[in-house]
């Protein structure tokens, strides 16, 4: 009787541990036109659901290689859960960045911070706008926060690694520039990207992820 109890406990807790594809808080049409359906669909179906699979399988083969005390086969491993963790981590964050009511300039306390750290609201513009342009290849480019200096910081990052995993600052805004996030729209033409990509920019979430870190 007691194992009949336990079978399903152990089971959630086991099912507990796989990631999962977020839901979109917006259909796949809803940045049109700055980001297009068939753009959305693809890479939030598509490319987020493989990196979280691809996560799931590779955090299975490192509880083994844990279980084993095989540290050869860990350190192999974590390229792979460097790249498919940071992407899901990072796609995660980028969908609630966006929204179809987004565009403008934030309000408040991220305003002022903004102010105080790049000078203006259209110098900390350029600046990450340049930062996400001269990615080479594939990468993301951020603006993060520094809690120890208490000051936002704009950073890029190769590939899918994740900003606080490899530069300690805390992800408030996170602008994709892998190819898949933009090729079918706009071709090869990055800045076209990214300046219609300020026009569906949620502010309310940045600064929701601003005031939590200052805590």
């Amino acid at each position: 009787r007691l194992s009949r109890g336990l079978a399903p406990a152990l089971g959630y807790l086991g099912s507990r541990q796989k990631h999962s594809l977020p839901d979109l808080p917006y259909d796949y049409g809803a940045l049109e036109p700055h980001i297009n359906a068939e753009i959305m669909q693809l890479h939030h179906s598509k490319h987020h659901a493989a990196y979280v699979n691809n996560l799931n399988v590779t955090e299975e083969k490192y509880q083994e290689a844990l279980a084993k005390g095989d540290v050869t086969a860990q350190i192999a491993l974590q390229p792979a859960l460097k790249f498919n963790g940071g992407g899901h981590i990072n796609h995660s964050i980028f969908w609630t960045n966006l929204s179809p009511n987004g565009g403008g300039e934030p309000k408040g306390e991220l305003l002022e911070a903004i102010k105080r750290d790049f000078g203006s609201f259209e110098k900390f513009k350029e600046k990450l706008t340049a930062a996400s342009v001269g990615v080479q290849g594939s990468g993301w480019g951020w603006l993060g926060f520094n809690k120890e200096r208490g000051q936002l910081q704009i950073a890029a990052c190769p590939n899918q690694d994740p900003l606080q995993g490899t530069t300690g600052l805390i992800p408030l805004l996170g602008i994709d520039v892998w190819e898949h996030a933009y090729y079918l729209q706009y071709k090869n033409v990055r800045p076209d990207y990214l300046k219609a990509i300020w026009n569906v920019i949620n502010w309310e979430n940045v600064t929701e992820r601003y005031m939590a870190c200052k805590k």
